[in-house]
């Protein structure tokens, strides 16, 4: 059985239903129509509900798009919906709403209402960055958002400053009190019992997060029973192993940017978590799924190809271990035997005192979209800025994720100078295959290529070229 609370609610659904979106189950099974159905594409954070799970003896929440989320990723965990934070009155954050006028047509609210309660249950500090952070994956069409933002800035006056417990939070009307006892509840239900029940079905589609294969191919996951990998214990482990990076294939973008072993191994990327989605997809989508899913535009696999990355792939009980790089074959084709799934990605950990490393993108939006072309770079400089080592990758340009090996060779042993960079974007503009498709022609890509080569260079060292005379050029 799938056994989850939903609320304050002890639910046990049906295993053949695994496959199905949890919003689905909420509104049809359960009749809880709070959360509202709008894009089915986790694009406007309507259906916004609040996961909650034990994580080293600690209860944690995240926010997620329930309209995307397998039913099956319930399992274990706490479901808050609109429903759940409802009390004899308007919890404070739906009074903040009212009261600075937050909404207009209602479809979106709900989906801000979880997301503003579940920015006080991440265990981060609470301000206004991190209030606004929580809800840049929540869209609305009519209020111009200043209204919310100004709800936002309230709660914060009044809550603000380090986490509050559960108990202050109850008793400052955010939450209801059953949610005093659901430590203990998941306690119970996790105590004893074989956690991967649920994930035995080895001859379905294999499901992480949902997050691309609810686009794609929705019926087939409804009318199916998945294979589902997202919380399988060996799949989720984050360590460092001498001086290697490892994490497993269900780890999240969220587990990621949360994690001080990935923070302290790669300085300085934050920034780089919120150019790849909003806050609830994060919380959502696995590294796995992303390099699987063989985007020739995903984000986290550009990443990790400048990152020299390899995958661990296994079969029963054996294993074996590739470079991502040479794991991409052709579009949508890859170096994956039958049998064989994503177990985990590995990397060497630089040595920073002489390492650069830079992630550049470029789509119609900032934030929240899909790349146009995204590359990164990574180099080794010696003391005389001679390349020792260098990985570049590029997205958009090809028919896969794309590590350019002849623009790396060409690198190797050269002086980082503007002479070397010049030649080297003719060596970049002959391995690159664009072709022109609905995020631009191909001569834009190639065009944009390069300015983000340049940026990528500029960043280490500001100084090599005149800034005012490449733009002009």
């Amino acid at each position: 059985m799938i056994e989850f609370i939903l609320n304050d609610k002890f639910i046990q659904a049906d295993p053949k239903k695994s496959g199905i979106a949890f919003l689905d189950f909420l509104r049809k099974d359960e009749s809880l129509k709070g959360m509202k159905l709008v894009c089915k594409e986790g694009e406007c954070g309507a259906c916004t509900v609040l996961v909650g799970e034990l994580k080293e003896g600690e209860l944690m929440y995240q926010s997620m798009t329930s309209c995307i989320m397998p039913l099956a990723n319930a399992h274990r965990k706490h479901i808050v919906t609109i429903e759940g934070i409802n009390m004899e009155g308007l919890n404070k954050v739906q009074q903040e709403m009212v009261d600075n006028n937050g909404t207009q047509c209602g479809f979106c609210t709900p989906g801000f209402v979880m997301s503003m309660t579940g920015a006080l249950l991440t265990g981060e500090v609470v301000n206004q960055e991190n209030m606004i952070k929580n809800i840049d994956g929540n869209i609305c069409r009519c209020t111009g958002y200043h209204s919310i933002l100004r709800a936002c800035e309230n709660v914060v006056s009044d809550v603000g400053g380090k986490p509050k417990s559960m108990n202050t939070l109850i008793k400052k009307s955010y939450l209801p009190a059953y949610f005093k006892d659901i430590k203990k509840q998941l306690e119970n239900i996790n105590s004893d019992r074989d956690k991967s029940g649920i994930h035995k079905r080895k001859d379905g589609v294999k499901l992480g997060g949902g997050t691309d294969l609810y686009v794609q191919r929705p019926s087939e996951l409804y009318e199916s029973q998945p294979n589902h990998m997202y919380d399988k214990p060996k799949l989720n482990d984050i360590k460092i192993v001498g001086k290697e990076m490892r994490f497993g294939a269900s780890v999240t973008m969220g587990d990621l940017y949360r994690s001080e072993l990935f923070n302290n191994a790669i300085p300085k990327q934050k920034e780089f978590f919120k150019l790849l989605s909003s806050t609830q997809i994060r919380n959502m989508a696995t590294i796995g799924g992303n390099l699987i899913n063989a985007s020739p535009i995903g984000d986290f696999t550009i990443f990790l190809l400048a990152m020299n990355s390899k995958i661990v792939l296994t079969k029963g009980n054996k294993n074996r271990t590739i470079q991502l790089k040479d794991f991409y074959l052709d579009y949508k084709k890859m170096d994956l035997n039958e049998g064989e799934y994503l177990k985990e990605i590995r990397f060497n950990i630089p040595d920073w005192n002489n390492t650069f490393f830079s992630f550049e993108k470029v789509s119609l939006r900032k934030y929240l979209d899909i790349a146009g072309v995204n590359t990164a770079f990574q180099v080794t400089l010696d003391d005389n800025k001679k390349i020792i080592e260098a990985h570049i990758s590029a997205g958009g340009v090809g028919p896969i994720p794309w590590y350019l090996k002849k623009t790396r060779q060409f690198l190797l042993g050269k002086t980082f100078d503007e002479k070397t960079i010049d030649k080297t974007i003719k060596i970049i503009n002959e391995e690159i295959t664009p072709i022109s498709d609905a995020r631009g022609t191909a001569d834009y890509k190639r065009l944009l290529l390069r300015q983000l080569f340049l940026a990528h260079c500029l960043k280490i060292d500001e100084s090599i070229y005149d800034v005012r005379a490449l733009i002009q050029s």
